[in-house]
Parts: structure tokens; sequence; C-alpha cells
């Protein structure tokens, strides 16, 4: 009677007792972050006692929260420790209940220092559900909250990664060397997910993309044409529908869940003397969205959650770099120390964190090697310049009055000096936040012309939205779902493709093949990469001019807004080039004697490649 009492008191609690998850389910051996805490997450699982007897794996500590669903369990890796399958068994008054594989993986062939984005770089910007749809059959799946429906400018429409992959040699022949999607991880959310920034699973790509290795295979095949993936990341927020917000393990795992305060988005409150502290934390600690709850990064346990997912993501998938979603609005000493862990882990590699604000000093706070006033540091190596873009805008929008419309660009860049590295700050002329960039130019040809040879050759790393090449337009400026709308020929029965050239108007066409010649130019143009840069004050004439130089090679760029040709005297670049030079028209070929004076045709622009 005794031996079946005990039979059945162990059942039972195997039956109580499950483990749903550990997160991170796996690690690598050589890792620099080699003590890591095990979300372990299932029913009643809070009074199980974790061994394990792996050679070079040890458990450090296991922590208990309010919620007995959860155990954080921390355990250390130990550098000489063999690849293999960690046993963990749970335990209660000294039984095993559970056992559980943690498998510790070997790295990638000189993981730590693997190449990044930089300024050789151009990248194309994607938001993989309007991109292209290359396996409806995971457009609509059982358990997905959100069903496809591509009348509805705000729902899913069903692109995927293996619409991407189909796309690559497109993509490649653009002159394109990195990809940044918006966030592909789960959004299983009721409406609104297809944009990806109301994650419910951070370890998981969202099924209606398709697998983790279906995103595996796609930065694979991208690295066969020399692409790069850069992987979105958001700190800030997740979904409601989150397993760890619908049942939280503590109180404190997000900020303020009982009001669910929105953040007040005043940015400026963080660097602001005069500001409250209830100012900043309405900032830091508000909800994005409704249905967006805050995280929490004061939390260590939330905070080492995080971190480590987007390591694992890099080593897992093997990433280029980041892009950081709404950078500030987290925790500023959690911003520092995820940076800092990061460049730890991989001295190369390159973040850029979206700042969404026209406040050079606002920006330049959050860099690497910023002197800020208050003493904080940051180790984010680079930011997104949303200055720039808008005042091209300004620039080429804007009538020629009493002083050059260039003023604007000229201005902006003479605000250089407060960033630490300014070359490495991302230039955009927009993205899936913005008003194309042709609607905002008044669909003139000319002036988009202007302005990608601008961001083709001006200090930074260009990114480009995708059918920019396309000059994409928009019925409703300010409307988010005609800012996203779907690439062409990215669906079966399209009336356009963009690889085809099938339905493209003449402009188009030219539009498409002006973007292809000048960005797989910039390939090859050392000077872009890693030259120096040089402007000069932009005359009544309404052209701009700018020089970008290295050891090896000097370019000469003049953008001539002018409904007419403008005649330049070259005794006022004396200090960069003679009066009399030999150069070719980059994009042309043609060769060109320079003889005191250089004619620029009307509405145009010229890159000369100094001899």
């Amino acid at each position: 009677m005794k031996k079946i009492t005990i039979l059945l008191l162990v059942i039972t609690t195997s039956i109580q007792a499950q483990i749903q998850r550990i997160e991170p389910a796996n690690w690598w051996v050589g890792m620099k972050l080699n003590q890591i805490t095990l979300l372990v997450y299932g029913n009643n699982i809070q009074d199980l006692e974790p061994t394990t007897k792996y050679e070079g794996v040890s458990i450090v500590k296991t922590e208990k929260v309010e919620n007995p669903n959860y155990l954080f369990v921390t355990i250390n890796i130990a550098p000489d420790t063999k690849v293999g399958k960690a046993k963990i068994d749970f335990k209660k008054k000294g039984k095993t209940i559970i056992t559980k594989d943690f498998p510790l993986l070997a790295r990638e062939n000189n993981s730590a220092n693997r190449e990044s984005f930089s300024n050789k770089d151009v990248i194309l910007l994607i938001m993989p559900d309007r991109f292209a749809n290359g396996n409806p059959k995971n457009d609509n799946l059982p358990g997905s909250l959100e069903k496809a429906n591509r009348a509805d400018e705000s729902g899913r429409h069903g692109g995927d990664i293996q619409g991407i992959i189909n796309n690559l040699d497109y993509i490649q022949s653009l002159g394109y060397t990195q990809i940044w999607n918006t966030p592909l991880a789960e959004n299983n959310m009721p409406k609104y997910s297809y944009h990806g920034y109301a994650a419910t699973d951070f370890y998981k790509i969202d099924p209606r993309y398709g697998t983790n290795e279906d995103f595996k295979r796609l930065v694979q095949e991208a690295k066969k044409r020399n692409i790069g993936l850069i992987w979105d990341v958001v700190l800030n927020h997740c979904g409601l529908e989150y397993y760890f917000i619908k049942d939280m393990p503590m109180k404190d795992w997000v900020n303020v869940p009982d009001t669910k305060t929105r953040t007040n988005h005043l940015k400026s409150t963080l660097l602001d003397p005069y500001a409250t502290e209830q100012d900043k934390k309405g900032y830091t600690d508000g909800w994005f969205d409704s249905t967006m709850p805050d995280l929490n990064q004061k939390n260590p346990l939330m905070a080492s959650y995080l971190i480590q997912n987007t390591i694992w993501w890099v080593e897992y998938a093997g990433l280029s770099g980041f892009r950081e979603d709404t950078f500030s609005y987290a925790d500023k000493d959690f911003l520092a120390k995820w940076t800092k862990t990061i460049l730890e882990e991989y001295p190369n590699f390159n973040i850029v964190g979206e700042e969404m604000t026209h406040v050079t000093e606002i920006a330049a706070y959050w860099q690497k090697d910023k002197k800020n006033v208050d003493g904080y540091q940051c180790y984010l190596p680079s930011l997104m310049d949303f200055a720039l873009t808008d005042n091209l805008v300004k620039a080429l929008n804007n009538k020629n009055d009493w002083e050059s419309t260039w003023k604007e660009i000229y201005r902006g860049l003479g605000q250089d000096y407060q960033f630490p590295n300014p070359n490495n700050l991302l230039i955009f002329p927009d993205n899936h936040d913005m008003d194309r960039i042709y609607t905002r130019l008044q669909h003139n040809l000319d002036h988009w012309k202007l302005a990608m040879t601008l961001y083709a050759t001006m200090r930074g790393i260009p990114q480009m939205y995708y059918g920019t090449e396309l000059l994409y337009r928009q019925e409703k400026p300010g409307n988010d779902g005609f800012r996203r709308v779907d690439f062409y020929g990215g669906w079966e029965g399209d009336s356009k493709n963009a690889v085809t050239g099938k339905g493209l108007t003449n402009e188009e066409v030219e539009a498409q093949k002006f973007f292809t010649q000048l960005f797989n130019w910039r390939k090859t143009a050392t000077a872009i990469h890693n030259g120096k840069f040089k402007h000069y004050a932009p005359e009544k004439n309404d052209a701009y001019v700018y020089f970008r130089y290295n050891d090896t090679q000097k370019i000469m760029v003049i953008l001539n807004k002018n409904d007419k040709k403008i005649t330049l005297d070259m005794k006022t670049y004396q200090d960069m080039i003679p009066s009399n030079f030999n150069a070719k028209d980059a994009l042309s070929g043609k060769e060109i004697n320079v003889n005191g004076t250089l004619e620029v045709a009307p509405k145009s622009a010229l890159i000369l490649e100094i001899k």
C-alpha cells in the first residue's frame, strides 16, 4: 500500500509539474557571455530543483518569483566545455521529476569577428508581409489570430521569407549588399500585426513568414550573393498576446501594468536639465501603444532575457548587424549595458538605433564615444539620420528666394561635429514610417535623381526602401498602409512586375535603370566608402558641390537644381582641385576635360572621378 501511495504521489507531481519552455533553448561553447539565465516556464514548477552533471556546466543559482509557473536558472558554461547535450534534471525532494536536454553548440568559424555592415554597403529595407508571397500555403495557418486579406491596407497580405529568397537575384542586381527586414518574430495578434513590432515570441519566426530554418536559409542564400542580413530588434515592447504577458512572472516584468499609461513621446526629457523625474519616466516607462506592453529593462531578469535573445539570433542565423527600434524609449542604463555586451561579444558588429528626431543633439547623445555633460555613455555605434532626409526634401521642394535652398543641407551637415562618428550614420530618403520619397518630392523625377545621387555619395551608410527604385508613390500621404504597399510582382497575377518589367511605365523603367547604375557604381567607389567629405557653401545658382576623397581616389559631386544650365568657376574649388583637370563621368563613362570652368546641365547630377 505504501509503495502504491508513493507511486501515485510521483505520478501526480509529474502531471502537475510540466515544463513548456526553456529560453534560450540552447547556447554556444566559447562565448564571452558564458553565464546565462534560463527562463523556465511551465505549470507549477517553482518547487523543482534543477541539477546537472554535464562536465563544464554548473548551476550558479535558481530564482523563484511571484508566479509559481516560472523558474530562472543561471548556468555557467566553462570555456573548455565540450559540444553536446547537457541534461538538466528537475528534482523534487531528491527525485527527478523532469529531464530536459540543453544543447551546447559549436560556434560558426570566426563568429566573434564577423563582418558587419559599414559605409561600403547599401541596405535594402523590406517589410516582409508586403514584399513577395513565395509560399501561399502559409498565409492562413491554424492558431493564427489574423488571417490574410490583401484588400485590407492594414491587414496581412501574405509576403514571406520564401518571397524574399525568390527575389535575391533582383535585389543583388540593384546594387544592394545588406537586407534589413522589419521584425520577423512571431506577431500573433488579433489585428494590425503585419508590421512585426508587437512580438508574441522573440525566439520564433512568425509561421506566416516561415520557420526559423527558413530564415537561416535566407541568410545563407543571401551570403552566396554577398548580401548580409540585419535583424530588427525591439527591446522596448512586445505584444499583448505574449505568453509572459498573459501570465507574467512578476508584477514589475512590465512598466505600469495596471494603468497601461501611454508614453508621452517626449524624448527631449532625457536631456532636459529642467525635466522632472515623473516626465522622464512618462517617456521611458509608458506603453508605446495600448496593445504593446512596455518591457521593464530595470528588472535584471528581463534585461538578461533581452540581451541573450539578441545574441542568440546572431549565432543561430549568422546575422551581420542590428537595427534597434524605438531606441531611447528603453531604460538608458540597460541600453548602455546591451550595446556594451553586444560589442564585447562581436567587436566589429554594427548596430543602428532608431532615434526618430530631427534634433542633432538628441540623436548624438547615444553614439559610442560621445562625451555627454551628464556623464552618460552608451555604446551604440550608429544612429538613423532623420534630419538629413527632411533637409533634403526642403531643399528640393522650396523655391529659390534670397539664398540657395541647398543651404538646408549645408547647415544640417554642419552639425556633424556633435557626432563622434558621423560617417557611421544611417542615411535614408524614406522608410516604412515615412511617406514615400517620390511623393514627398511632388513626383518630380529630376529631383528624385538628385536625391538618389546625394544618398549614393553622401557620408554615412545609405538605406533604401523597397520600391524606391520604381518611384513608388502613395495616394494617401500619412497613411501607413500606403507607405507599405505590395512589391510589384510579389504576388501571382500582379499587373506590374519589377523583375520582368511587365506593366512598368517609361518613367519607372528609367528610374530603375538609373538607380541600378548608380548603386552598382558605388560598390567600386572607395572614396565614398572610407573617404573624407568636404562641401562648399551653395550659391544662388542652386548648385551644391562637394568632394569625397581618400589617398587613392577623389570624387566631385555636383547637384544642379536649376532650371537652366550653370557654369562653375573652378577657382572656387582650388583647395581641392586645380582649375584645369581631367575627369570621368562616373555614370556615363564619358571623359571630361575641364579648363577653368565647367558647364552643368539643368536639373542634373554629375559625379566626376578626378584623374
